[in-house]
């Protein structure tokens, strides 16, 4: 059973409007009614209480190129990676189109990228084909190769998916919105801004270093071959980082939505406010599975990325060891920075997803357990059974359109999985060692 069937069962809105007359005058209930009137179809309404739009705005004004990119500006969009071209091409609601001015620019783009990619791509491919004659030289030459595998993807995982990451982040508005009728505040999100401003210059330093990093430890990865890969590794970064602002919101929201409804059931507690978070409760955990399902293929094409990456750089590195012993030398430091550099990303991704999962039904089911029982009417009784079953039957997690939650676990499962390969990869190494021998 998933969450709108849950929002069916335990949080519809005729459910709520049944028990209104169990609200017996409360100011705080009838503050609720009031603001419940305000029309969530109306883009107007929604853009004035759309907190995380303004903030998570910075984000995609820093992918733009053009004089048009400034805080104020009211229609950015993701414009110099070209890898989500999605705008605010109505008052309260993020829009895409295949003929759009920013999709135009993608396309641009792409094809400008994709010329410099397969010149240095047809490169490596010649020393691995015809100049690669050391062992060590094959695993640079694979490793550079599957570095612009990520360009090619994009079309796919990218512009592929864009419709449904414009109806994940109108959920946003929407949720917002229902945060506002129900607390009588807008939703904040504290640092927000600071952090994104942060973090994206901090991606951008980061692909810098890595590939002048890669450049002078590893042979055969000259300055020239960096200008094929700069946009490509602070993509990867990028998507990294927009994970993890996504989750870091969604957990931002899972606190604020705890720390009202604990206050409310304090000094409010009856059916008709506990009915009005249940609902909430489902919106919020509703939207950390548009999260998983709006960025399914890139984010699981991401992870199969990161696998690779990490499997044959060890492997390089193992088999270093196996042929020449432990000596730490410029090559096989550069494959444990590659490997390091892949993992740490793939951590940042599971955790913050598992984090986000915690928060959410963490505090708000604390709250509910603390309820004495004894001292509230039956309506009451039964809406906190209502809301604690809801919990159950769908705890929150972060599912890449089911075929796989992303937690702490799927860091586990990664590292087993590279382990296998690597045990494998390594014994026909080690056969091919006693063969020579």
């Amino acid at each position: 059973m998933d969450v709108s069937d849950l929002a069916d069962l335990y949080g519809n809105e005729l459910h709520i409007s049944q028990i209104a007359k169990w609200v017996r005058g409360s100011a705080r209930a009838r503050d609720i009614a009031k603001r419940a009137q305000l029309d969530s179809a109306d883009g107007q309404v929604i853009d004035e209480h759309d907190q995380f739009f303004r903030d998570h705005k910075l984000l995609l004004v820093l992918f733009r190129v053009s004089p048009r990119s400034c805080v104020a500006c009211r229609n950015p969009s993701p414009k110099v990676l070209g890898v989500m071209p999605v705008q605010r091409g109505q008052i309260g609601r993020i829009t895409f189109s295949w003929t759009s001015i920013p999709m135009l620019y993608a396309y641009v783009f792409y094809v400008v990228t994709s010329v410099l990619v397969v010149l240095v791509g047809y490169e490596r491919f010649d020393i691995l084909l015809n100049k690669s004659k050391k062992f060590d030289e094959y695993i640079y030459s694979i490793i550079f190769i599957i570095y612009l595998i990520p360009h090619f993807w994009v079309p796919f995982v990218g512009w592929g998916v864009a419709y449904e990451v414009c109806d994940y982040k109108n959920s946003w508005g929407t949720f917002q919105l229902h945060y506002y009728k129900i607390t009588g505040k807008n939703l904040q999100f504290p640092l927000l801004s600071t952090l994104i401003i942060v973090i994206s210059l901090g991606c951008l330093i980061l692909a810098v270093v890595f590939l002048l990093t890669l450049s002078a430890l590893l042979d055969g990865f000259t300055l020239y071959h960096t200008t094929a890969y700069l946009h490509i590794i602070t993509m990867i970064n990028m998507n990294c980082a927009l994970w993890y602002i996504n989750c870091r919101a969604i957990g931002n929201a899972s606190t604020a939505l705890a720390e009202s409804f604990q206050n409310d059931i304090e000094h409010n507690c009856c059916a008709y406010i506990v009915a009005h978070y249940r609902v909430l409760w489902l919106s919020l955990s509703e939207l950390l599975q548009k999260l998983g399902n709006a960025y399914a293929r890139t984010y699981s094409t991401y992870s199969l990325f990161m696998m690779t990456n990490i499997t044959v750089a060890v492997y390089g590195f193992t088999s270093e060891i196996v042929d020449h012993g432990i000596r730490f030398s410029f090559k096989e430091i550069g494959l444990l920075v590659d490997a390091t550099y892949c993992l740490l990303l793939l951590f940042v991704f599971c955790d913050c997803s598992h984090q986000a999962s915690l928060r959410i039904s963490k505090k708000v089911r604390v709250s509910l357990m603390q309820v004495n029982l004894t001292t509230v009417d039956p309506a009451t009784r039964k809406e906190i059974e209502l809301f604690l079953t809801a919990i159950q039957m769908n705890p929150p997690k972060v599912s890449l359109k089911g075929y796989t939650v992303v937690n702490r676990e799927l860091i586990t499962a990664s590292v087993a999985t590279i382990a296998i390969y690597l045990i494998v990869l390594l014994q026909f190494k080690i056969s091919l060692v006693n063969m020579r021998g």
